[in-house]
């Protein structure tokens, strides 16, 4: 059985970073294809990133060139480093994996003005 746990979350102010974490337990090649997504109160979830094979990446318009996904395979790990913050990046967020199609329990991002 595959588990995501994501840590790094918390509260900023506009312009500042954070860099959030998801770990995976149990199978490598559930690594394959991960990807980043965030849910804000009332919203629809939204794509923000992927990682494929740890090398082919894409980004929602929303956060191209503040973002920046990543994946550590040794550590089992992904990474979503958030630059120039804005309140309206404001969300919970998800990690997934689309290989086993799990999706991990949320970390939360609140980014004041």
């Amino acid at each position: 059985q595959v588990q995501l746990v994501e840590s790094g979350g918390g509260s900023v102010q506009a312009g500042g970073s954070l860099r959030l974490s998801c770990l995976a337990y149990g199978h490598e090649y559930c690594l394959y294809d991960m990807s980043w997504y965030r849910q804000a109160p009332g919203k629809e979830h939204e794509f923000v990133s992927s990682i494929s094979s740890g090398r082919s990446t894409t980004y929602a318009d929303s956060v191209k060139g503040r973002f920046t996904i990543s994946q550590d395979n040794a550590k089992n790990t992904m990474y979503l480093q958030m630059n120039s913050l804005k309140p309206e990046d404001t969300a919970m967020y998800y990690c997934k994996t689309a290989t086993c199609n799990i999706w991990g329990q949320g970390t939360q991002v609140t980014v004041s003005s």
